[in-house]
């Protein structure tokens, strides 16, 4: 172990776990502070792309947790990486009672946080249009990944990422953090254990954005690399309401960085979804937008399986408050953030009975990569999780921006019968912004 880095020993477990060797213990105890703690030179090491809103919870958690370090922010305006890079040293100042620490660097390129051999991991949360880019170059560079939801852009794109992940064995976490939650965790074992029966239909609730207008061009901001912020979508004159943080909208209002709602709060429920229904490897077979087959509302069905309402509001009783409704022959269960109900109160609050499928059960999915990483399990959101959710979300989106129904094989993924629905599976991307897959 003394001829080893830290990285390099923790490259080396990872990679040893992966190929299924047993390890009795991955950190000797030579690598722990006291009481148990891990020294410095045992935890794992991140850097941080983009410098948002949603990355915030994000940096804190692995700047302050004691088995993890933040030493690089990135992002494209200068004032975000800034901010980060003094909030990131404070917190690292307090948990290690070092006054006037300093010890992370800032930087505009993500390439400059990638090709350090000193970081363990990176999160992503970028605008989606550029979530695959980055993860496939940190995968390639060994760099372990969670990345924030959906994905990927595109169905292609998502492919692609899984498809480099599976090959270098790298853990990739996707941000979709209600399997975390007790209640939808239990609404997904309900489902998955018939307790309600078989299920005849669902109902969930995404919101609605207002839609994508033209902008008129204004003066770019001192400090803000508007070029790389648009990267591989097409080129458009800056507009602060183009680029600003998605609360209430902003850049995830335009098709061109994400698929809109569905890539939004769709990729958080239909995730919860295809969870419940054990089709974390599939995918729905029909998508349809409003006023299909006489339905109120949009849904997507399952081959031999339920229809799904998407904002169905004034439909068979809609999700009744909640985020997800599912309807059986025998009950009901709905859940949203931080609550769940059901027809019977015994289903949520009883120990499930001995045979029954129990799902995987963690703290939280920053806490789940980090001993992922250490461990060699895999995420409870992995890669190839994450493709199938995102496609569900394109697909959506797909049939809403077509206006017709559009039909897709889980097995062979493709679009069936629709030349033009199938070409939206990718995007032309923006010179010189190229997947290096």
């Amino acid at each position: 172990m003394n001829k080893l880095s830290r990285r390099e020993f923790l490259k080396r477990t990872s990679a040893a776990a992966f190929a299924g060797a047993f390890f009795p213990t991955l950190i000797p105890s030579s690598a722990l502070g006291k009481c148990g703690t891990v020294a410095p030179s045992g935890r794992i090491v991140f850097g941080c792309i983009g410098m948002g809103g949603q990355m915030r919870g994000h940096r804190d958690f692995y700047a302050g947790s004691p088995e993890s370090q933040v030493i690089a922010v990135c992002d494209v305006r200068k004032s975000n990486r800034e901010d980060s890079k003094r909030d990131v040293e404070a917190i690292s100042a307090r948990r290690n009672n070092l006054s006037g620490y300093k010890g992370c660097d800032a930087v505009e390129d993500y390439e400059d946080v990638i090709s350090r051999d000193d970081i363990d991991a990176v999160v992503i949360a970028t605008p989606d249009h550029w979530h695959v880019q980055i993860a496939i170059a940190a995968a390639k560079a060994g760099k372990h990944i969670y990345l924030e939801k959906p994905m990927s852009l595109t169905i292609e794109e998502g492919r692609l990422l899984a498809d480099v992940v599976n090959k270098t064995g790298v853990k990739l976490q996707v941000g979709t953090q209600q399997r975390s939650e007790f209640g939808f965790r239990r609404a997904a074992e309900i489902v998955r254990n018939n307790m309600i029966g078989d299920i005849l239909e669902i109902y969930t609730d995404i919101g609605v954005f207002a839609q994508p207008k033209i902008l008129k061009e204004e003066p770019k901001p001192e400090g803000f690399n508007y070029e790389k912020w648009l990267g591989p979508s097409p080129w458009y004159p800056y507009n602060a309401e183009r680029v600003r943080s998605f609360w209430n909208g902003g850049w995830r209002c335009f098709w061109d960085y994400g698929c809109r709602k569905d890539g939004d709060w769709g990729a958080h429920h239909y995730d919860i979804i295809q969870w419940a229904l054990n089709k974390d490897d599939s995918n729905p077979v029909l998508f349809c937008p409003q006023n299909t087959d006489g339905s109120k509302c949009r849904f997507f069905e399952y081959e031999k399986g339920p229809r799904v309402y998407i904002n169905p509001r004034g439909q068979n009783g809609g999700t009744k408050g909640h985020m997800i409704r599912f309807v059986g022959t025998k009950g009901e269960v709905l859940v949203s953030r931080g609550r769940i109900d059901a027809t019977d109160e015994r289903m949520i609050r009883g120990t499930l009975p001995s045979g029954c499928v129990r799902l995987k059960q963690v703290a939280g999915l920053k806490e789940d990569l980090l001993n992922c990483i250490r461990t060699g399990d895999t995420p409870l959101c992995n890669a190839n999780i994450g493709y199938r959710t995102a496609a569900t979300c394109q697909l959506s989106a797909m049939a809403l921006r077509l206006n017709r129904p559009v039909r897709w094989d889980p097995s062979a993924q493709k679009i069936v019968g629709d030349p033009v629905a199938q070409s939206m599976t990718s995007r032309v991307r923006r010179a010189p912004y190229f997947l290096d897959a």
